[in-house]
């Protein structure tokens, strides 16, 4: 069964949060580690695993898939040339660390980054 299998809305109408998943990605790519809030964390996880795994494969569709998802030329191809590393592995291309609570808000932050 496929229950329960759906997205994080993350409080937040469809395509502000897509833009939300997109520049997280695309801040993770760049800079190779980012910190964030838990939630947002776990969701960028789930949708930059995704993209590496689509890297991993490599052929012209995956490509197309890749920027369908993140539309950032540069991004695309530092992840298809940096998917050799993760050839061998099945998943868990990202590690995801507890940091703390941030200053504010109290608000649970995590540190997203590369393995």
């Amino acid at each position: 069964m496929n229950h329960r299998k759906g997205n994080k809305k993350l409080n937040k109408p469809t395509d502000q949060r897509v833009a939300l998943l997109r520049s997280l990605t695309l801040a993770l790519f760049e800079n190779q580690k980012i910190k964030t809030t838990d939630v947002r964390a776990k969701a960028a996880k789930a949708y930059a695993e995704k993209i590496i795994t689509l890297g991993k494969n490599g052929d012209l569709s995956s490509v197309r898939k890749a920027m369908k998802m993140l539309p950032n030329r540069s991004a695309i191809k530092k992840i298809f040339s940096l998917s050799s590393k993760y050839s061998e592995t099945n998943g868990g291309y990202i590690r995801l660390t507890k940091v703390g609570f941030r200053k504010g808000d109290a608000a649970p932050v995590s540190l997203l980054e590369l393995a």
